[in-house]
């Protein structure tokens, strides 16, 4: 069984996951089952779960510790066996910092973790992604022999994907449509490098002050890009920086360094 946590109201969404008797609310016409019960023996898949409020977050923890829920309006507990998956883009870990989502809870849904990097940092996959969306959509769309130049499949490996796969699932399915490739060059633009070896403009600090303008530069690009390949999260990026959360949380202030929602919306997913 799958259900988006996203997708509903808090109010339906409990409904959803638990079920109802009848009378329980104003509509509530007749007994109904929850998620938990039909996915009984199986999965249930708990689809951005960041986005759980407080009290359902309670209910689901519940639920993992006892094995047991009551449906709404009802006066007896349902015993399930179930196995539970979820997923977020979010990064948990800060929002338990943060306080808006339980630390008991993350704990029990954290036994195995599966961080799935962004598009952009599995650059060997796409090719192997446009294979299988040329594929599905040249059957899709009555399409044969739908095909990619090395110049555009090019263009695809440079790109940044702030969309993810989903972006360029969907890039492949209007060249499938269209049948042209025009707009892929005109779209896709090949990011601009930064390059380090690029010195400032001579000061009077003299060759001790470019060393040291330079080496914080370098310093903050790889404190960025350490911060993005973890999605943020900074417990990680220190272990992998070497140096203490502290430190890290000092060089990020010093730097200018914050996840902007441009990042958050570039992140992948990690599932539980």
């Amino acid at each position: 069984m799958k259900i988006n946590c996203a997708a509903l109201p808090s109010e339906l969404l409990e409904a959803e996951l638990f079920g109802y008797e009848k009378g329980a609310f104003t509509g509530a016409h007749r007994r109904k089952p929850g998620k938990f019960e039909f996915a009984h023996e199986g999965t249930i898949f708990l689809d951005e779960i960041g986005e759980l409020s407080p009290p359902l977050q309670a209910k689901i923890l519940h639920v993992l510790q006892d094995g047991e829920f009551s449906r709404l309006g009802g006066e007896k507990d349902i015993h399930v066996d179930v196995r539970v998956l979820s997923s977020t883009n979010r990064n948990l870990e800060d929002a338990v910092e943060a306080g808006t989502f339980r630390n008991d809870l993350y704990y029990r849904l954290n036994v195995v973790s599966l961080q799935v990097p962004p598009l952009r940092d599995r650059q060997d996959e796409i090719p192997i992604l446009v294979d299988f969306f040329l594929k599905k959509y040249s059957r899709q769309y009555n399409r044969p022999n739908a095909k990619l130049s090395s110049k555009s499949l090019t263009l695809f490996q440079k790109h940044h994907w702030p969309g993810n796969v989903r972006e360029l699932e969907n890039f492949v399915k209007r060249i499938v449509i269209l049948r042209d490739e025009e707009f892929v060059a005109q779209e896709i633009k090949p990011p601009v490098e930064e390059v380090l070896t690029e010195w400032p403009e001579p000061t009077t600090g003299g060759l001790k002050e470019l060393a040291r303008r330079a080496a914080r530069k370098a310093e903050r690009q790889a404190i960025q890009e350490t911060l993005r390949q973890t999605q943020w999260n900074r417990t990680q990026a220190a272990k992998l920086l070497g140096i203490s959360y502290k430190a890290l949380l000092y060089k990020m202030q010093e730097c200018g360094l914050s996840p902007s929602k441009e990042d958050a919306l570039e992140n992948g997913e990690s599932s539980f």
